[in-house]
């Protein structure tokens, strides 16, 4: 009850500014993002890293998106200097990036999940939806290769 309950909660607090287009269209998890348009840094880091093609790829893949809000809350000229520092760059995106198809109902008190960099992500439901402590505001928005989790804040790997 509680797992349903957190989840409910994470997906009717999302913000209309966060709704995304559904599968409906046959758009890939870049174009999803794109046609959103609060996912700007997120998609320029991913342009910058070379990894348009990869996430455009057949998938599946679970993106936990930080949305431009998240993306400004770093210090002052994080972004500008990691997009400077692609393998860095690179192993902050593919850490937001799980190997197959998770949806919001798949997720577990504790649940650990590989990233494609390597480094496992937690799931807490106690409350809230979150990854690795961060907020889970949105879920199971559905591309064609893959589904999209929006997320308050940037992950940052060990």
């Amino acid at each position: 009850m509680l797992r349903t309950t957190a989840l409910a909660f994470a997906a009717t607090t999302a913000f209309s500014s966060y709704a995304l287009a559904d599968n409906h269209g046959g758009m890939d998890i870049v174009d999803t993002a794109v046609a959103n348009g609060s996912f700007t840094t997120l998609v320029a880091a991913v342009e910058a890293a070379g990894l348009v093609d990869t996430l455009k790829g057949e998938g599946p893949f679970t993106v936990f998106a930080p949305t431009d809000e998240a993306f400004a809350a770093l210090p002052e000229g994080t972004v500008e200097a990691l997009l400077q520092d692609i393998p860095t760059l690179t192993g902050i995106l593919t850490y937001h990036v799980v190997p197959g198809a998770v949806m919001a109902g798949d997720l577990t008190e504790g649940m650990t999940a590989a990233t494609v960099n390597g480094q496992e992500l937690t799931f807490t439901l106690d409350g809230a939806a979150q990854v690795n402590g961060v907020n889970i505001v949105m879920t199971d928005i559905e591309a064609s290769n893959g589904v999209i989790h929006v997320i308050d804040a940037v992950l940052m790997p060990e």
